[in-house]
């Protein structure tokens, strides 16, 4: 394969790549079919967040999903997109974004390359470019992991709150769905939000509000939910008193939160210790070589 040639190819790359990052800004209409499928109640629990507008991932991820079978064989982080609400063809289409860019980086390294005179084998850029792609391809599985174990650690921190304030409702005499509607209606953050939407669907749909609770734990593997929706249950179906036990949840949740947060404070002071001997290594073979020189010397 020529110079010329090798350039002729990475042109059309970077001209791809300039189309799909037009095509990605180009504003498009949602697919009216799959809108209507997401706001289904069969499917709440699948695609927790509607799409108002569709960008040129979402539109990738969708033909994607219609168009390549094989995509049942990725394994798919469903709990962390849950918590994320991201819907599942966008998280396909920023894994192709991805893949995409890796496809096109060593062309385009290759072509500067050949600018300044420097030959490579063909070999080089095509496994470099299969290479690169496979590896980006993972990044937005770390970015969905790493996210939703900041939001999850998030939720954790704001339940404590929100079952204290479930304890002060209830004990204000406020019957069990009351008590949890309206401790969910004082906090602004998106944790007591996301707790008042799953209330409002099980009140028009007809479930009890454990129920949805419940739903909600395990689709976002929140046990501390799970545990405040068995509580509550005793206090809906037997008239248990729960107050007390409320309280005993909420300070067990906090006393949690802090034990976490003293190991991995802990494990941050082990690996600064690291750095710290590898110095006084450096610096007591400063001052050691000049002698054990001057003896073999």
């Amino acid at each position: 394969m020529t110079a010329f040639q090798l350039a002729l190819g990475a042109g059309a790359l970077a001209g791809l790549g300039l189309a799909l990052l037009v095509w990605q800004l180009v504003p498009t209409q949602p697919d009216l079919a799959d809108t209507l499928n997401r706001l289904g109640p069969e499917n709440s629990l699948l695609r927790p967040a509607p799409v108002l507008a569709v960008t040129g991932r979402d539109r990738l991820g969708l033909w994607l999903m219609r168009h390549v079978p094989a995509l049942g064989w990725v394994k798919v982080p469903q709990r962390e997109l849950a918590m994320l609400r991201m819907p599942l063809h966008r998280y396909y289409g920023e894994k192709a974004t991805y893949a995409l860019l890796g496809l096109l980086v060593p062309p385009l390294t290759t072509a500067a390359f050949l600018i300044v005179g420097v030959h490579l084998p063909i070999a080089i850029p095509v496994v470099a470019s299969l290479g690169l792609a496979a590896a980006m391809s993972f990044i937005p599985n770390y970015n969905v992991i790493t996210d939703a174990a900041a939001a999850r650690a998030e939720f954790t921190r704001a339940l404590g709150a929100y079952i204290d304030l479930v304890a002060l409702e209830r004990n204000a005499g406020a019957a069990p769905r009351q008590a949890l509607e309206y401790a969910a209606e004082v906090g602004d953050s998106w944790v007591f939000r996301r707790i008042g939407e799953e209330l409002a669907r099980s009140r028009w749909s007809g479930a009890t509000p454990w129920e949805a609770l419940t739903g909600l734990a395990d689709e976002l593997s929140l046990p501390d939910l799970a545990d405040l929706a068995d509580i509550m249950r005793l206090s809906g179906d037997e008239g248990a008193a729960v107050y007390q036990t409320l309280r005993a949840r909420s300070a067990a949740v906090r006393t949690a939160i802090l034990n976490n947060e003293l190991a991995e404070a802990n494990a941050a002071g082990e690996r600064m210790s690291m750095p710290v001997a590898i110095l006084a290594l450096i610096f007591l073979i400063i001052l050691g070589a000049p002698a054990v020189l001057r003896v073999l010397v």
